[in-house]
Order: C-alpha cells, then structure tokens, then sequence
C-alpha cells in the first residue's frame, strides 16, 4: 500500500551539479562526497515511512536525496551560514532548522531519524535518540567501530546493551574514510536503528534495566557470576551458574559477549530475586 501522510507532498529540487564543499573542523564536520553511499542511505531511509528528520544537514548532499522521496523532510545544521544556503535552494522540497542537534526537540509525531552524525557527538547522539519517543526507525553513519558495537559485532557496547530490548541494531556497510571532505583520520559505517513492536522489557523497567546493565559493565568481580553477585540486584551465584549453564555460556563470557536474549533472561532473573 502507498504511503498515505496527512502533509501534502513536496516538491523536489533540481539535482546539483558540482558537489558539497568540505565542512568545518570547528563544527565536527566531515561531510559526505561519496554517491554511492549517499544513494544507499537514501535507500534505506526509503525503505521506512513517514516524515524524515535529518540530524546534521552539512552541505546538504544527503538532504537533496531525501527530498526527491516526496516525505515531509526536516533538516536540522548548526552551521548558520549552511542551514541559509540549504534553504534558499531547496524551498519548500525541506524545512532547514538552524539549531543545535543536541537541543532541538524531536518531533512528537512519528517519523524517521536519518543522519551522517559528527564523529565527535556520536555518542551524546546516539543516548539523545535511544531516549526519545515516537521515531520507529534510523538510518546512521558514525566511525565504523561505533557502528560495529552499536550492532553487536566484535562484541557489544554497554549503550546498545541498555537500549536492545526495545530496538534492533543493524549494520549495513563500511564507509572509508575517503568518502568524507575534508577526510578523517578512520572510516565509517552505516546501520539502522528500529523500534521493536514489542519490547523485551516491559518499558517501565527501562530506568531500572539500564541501571542494572551498568552495573554488571563496570561492576567487580571475576567472571560473569560474582559481577552478577555484586550488582545492585545481586543474583545469587548458584542461581547464575544454573542460569549460565542452562544456555550455554562460559562463566569467563564477558558481559560484550551474551546476545539480547541472554540479557533479557538475567534481567528477569535480577528482578524477580527474593
């Protein structure tokens, strides 16, 4: 079935014919030159509905290819000068928002989160996004070894561990480092973000389940059982030897290593203890 959006379609603006300058180091701009790359994210986002905002518009060589999908396009650039020229060539194709991504409220209307996230904000980014309502998907480049964490390859991240019972990670590709102007010192990569329609963990534990997976990241001890002894919602250890055994873990597993599922059940275990 189409797309049916309450907003009338935009009109879309003419292709460009030289590419986007290089962006500003002050800023913690590296914007991205490589077609190939812009036209998969476009797909990407593509693949997903609703209105689209786009975290850190740049020179606006992805912000063109979104436009032409015909979706109610927010684009939001801290650069003044930017968000200015954005505007006046696409018209009313976009909504260029001069603000800080970091304080701009997102919008409380479902919608789409599309982004080449500067690499020195990935992280306050990211916890900003996980944090919100509403968006049903995300389509990110970050440096490619936050991509790898976020996804769970090699190992995953203490955020994406406190965010997986609510959303999949998915890694797409590499990204080298040449595909940027001006080109920073590693590569790239692309993954999406969607929000589970059911959730792994009841949302109102989400405070407390953060909470705990934090504990268990940093927390002391040798071995999964006596960090999970020593958390704040300690599990007692034979229950966690019989709980390891039971789904095969290697109690010498570190935490970066147990999948979604594994988190889940020791979760339960932790909350539900006498």
């Amino acid at each position: 079935m189409p797309n049916r959006s309450p907003h009338p379609k935009r009109a879309s603006p003419a292709r460009p014919t030289s590419s986007p300058a290089g962006g500003r180091h002050e800023l913690g701009q590296n914007f991205l030159v490589d077609r190939a790359v812009i036209e998969r994210m476009t797909s990407l986002a593509a693949a997903t509905r609703g209105p689209i905002v786009e975290l850190g518009a740049g020179g606006g060589a992805l912000t063109r290819e979104l436009a032409r999908l015909g979706r109610p396009l927010t684009a939001v650039e801290l650069d003044p000068h930017r968000a200015a020229a954005l505007r006046r060539e696409l018209g009313g194709a976009a909504d260029v928002v001069h603000a800080d991504v970091l304080r701009w409220p997102l919008p409380r209307e479902p919608h789409v989160i599309v982004g080449n996230v500067p690499f020195h904000l990935t992280t306050a980014i990211l916890r900003r996004v996980l944090d919100a309502d509403w968006w049903g998907s995300a389509v990110l480049l970050t440096q490619w070894e936050v991509a790898r964490r976020r996804c769970g390859v090699g190992g995953a991240s203490m955020l994406t561990v406190q965010s997986a019972p609510w959303y999949r990670f998915t890694l797409d590709r590499r990204v080298p480092a040449r595909a940027f102007r001006p080109v920073p010192s590693v590569d790239g990569g692309v993954f999406r973000i969607d929000r589970r329609a059911e959730p792994l963990v009841p949302t109102r534990e989400r405070r407390a389940y953060r909470a705990w997976v934090g504990d268990v990241f940093q927390g002391p001890g040798r071995g999964l059982v006596q960090v999970l002894g020593r958390t704040g919602r300690p599990i007692a250890h034979g229950l966690a030897r019989r709980m390891l055994r039971e789904r095969g873990i290697d109690p010498s597993t570190p935490p970066t290593r147990l999948t979604t599922e594994d988190w889940v059940e020791l979760w339960r275990l932790a909350r539900d203890r006498p």
